[in-house]
């Protein structure tokens, strides 16, 4: 709203101290990123005591875990800290008008209110259980339906593909070897150091080939060339599939103090590099990756998103004052998802999702493993003490701080390893 307001003051012709720098998206970043430290910093104290209030305590069960009585009746519902210092900042300091801030506003409201949801119906039943005298167990019939849950993520899923795959303003162009065409109205010529260079305007369905020379993957090609008129429908099947999948994958990872917010916010850092980099047509150009027009402004987004997690983070850490809760970790699972498909990186996520994706498949494995045994020999057996992974590493005897730091540095590896296919191909 503050970037529309002092773009107005420039059409007409009111010169404002300072609404110059409006015009760089580097300086709206940073505004955003400090914004968003404030708001959960200082909000997020309040909220906290606000929550405390109202009785929004965390439920326990007892896991034999070391340290788990000590979070019981801690603040849970956190994740409305988070969503705000996104979205606000977001609000004021990004274009409005850009397809990627309109998608991205409309994922985290979307699984936002989901979330939150889940989160209070979860409450209630706690509440209810309370005022007729009765043991309430976590997990007994309470919060949303794994089902609902599932299909809320899958809306979004469709929303997200069909606008990619169909809004005239999502774009990429790519470089074009051949003989320009002046007549060719997709060919647009861009002078790149003293040398003219012709790039072709196009909307395929297209994904990123860590390591790979040629490192662009055409959707369409999956399919038998009778039906290519119908990528559509296999692009948004996938845009469903990893949307569901990092969503849950972030939600299974929110079990030890700091653990979500902090990859989220690591995660964040590599996904704001991919933005800046592929929206921006001279860096695009240098590392030989497609351009993506109108994307830098989603580094705006994605600053109020890292900003959000580092000040959440300050209340989460060991040991934790508040829990974000599905209305956090499934709105930030979702967000990390779109932007990955945004930025043509999905198939890097399982390098710089590496957390969740372990800790998922620990639950699937585990899961799947107990049911087969059962069945086999009539008593499930586990691979793990206890899933998902962190919860394995507790009972091995490890602190939880531990575990969450190497966590950390586990994803700051994978970060690392992402950013460097840019040029290692």
């Amino acid at each position: 709203m503050l970037y529309h307001l002092f773009q107005w003051f420039k059409q007409v012709g009111f010169k404002f101290p300072g609404s110059a720098l409006f015009d760089f998206i580097t300086f709206r970043v940073l505004l955003a990123m400090l914004l968003s430290l404030f708001i959960t910093l200082v909000f997020g104290k309040r909220l906290i005591n606000l929550l405390r209030k109202k009785l929004v305590g965390e439920t326990v069960r007892d896991l034999g875990l070391a340290g788990e009585h000590t979070k019981k009746g801690t603040p849970t519902m956190g994740g409305i800290i988070i969503i705000l210092g996104i979205l606000i900042p977001t609000l004021l300091f990004a274009n409005l008008n850009k397809v990627y801030i309109r998608l991205m506003i409309v994922s985290t409201v979307w699984l936002g209110i989901i979330g939150f949801i889940d989160d209070y119906l979860k409450l209630r039943a706690k509440k209810i259980a309370q005022e007729k005298g009765e043991k309430y167990k976590k997990g007994d019939k309470d919060g949303l339906a794994g089902w609902f849950k599932i299909l809320g993520q899958v809306g979004l899923g469709i929303i997200v593909g069909a606008t990619l795959y169909f809004n005239s303003n999502v774009k990429t162009w790519r470089e074009y070897t051949g003989v320009r065409n002046a007549a060719d109205s997709t060919q647009i010529v861009r002078l790149v150091n003293g040398k003219e260079k012709i790039f072709i305007e196009t909307k395929v369905p297209v994904t990123t080939i860590p390591f790979v020379k040629n490192h662009e993957f055409n959707y369409s090609k999956l399919l038998p060339a009778g039906l290519r008129d119908y990528t559509w429908v296999l692009y948004i099947l996938v845009v469903i599939f990893i949307i569901t999948a990092v969503s849950n994958g972030a939600n299974i990872t929110d079990g030890l103090d700091g653990l979500a917010a902090g990859t989220s916010a690591l995660i964040g850092v590599c996904l704001g590099i991919f933005a800046y980099a592929s929206g921006n047509f001279f860096f695009a150009d240098y590392l030989n990756i497609m351009y993506i027009p109108n994307l830098g402004e989603l580094s705006i987004f994605i600053a109020a998103m890292i900003g959000a997690c580092v000040g959440f983070l300050w209340y989460n850490s060991y040991p934790a004052q508040v829990f974000m809760g599905d209305t956090g970790s499934l709105t930030l699972g979702g967000i990390i998802a779109a932007i990955a498909i945004i930025v043509h990186k999905e198939l890097l996520i399982p390098i710089f999702c590496g957390v969740f994706l372990v800790e998922l498949v620990s639950v699937m494995i585990q899961v799947s493993y107990f049911k087969y045994t059962k069945k086999k020999y009539g008593e499930g057996r586990r691979i793990f003490k206890m899933s998902p992974l962190h919860h394995h590493y507790q009972k091995e005897g490890y602190h939880e701080a531990k575990i969450v730091t190497r966590f950390w540095i586990v994803t700051v590896l994978c970060v690392v390893l992402s950013i460097v296919t840019l040029k290692l191909r």
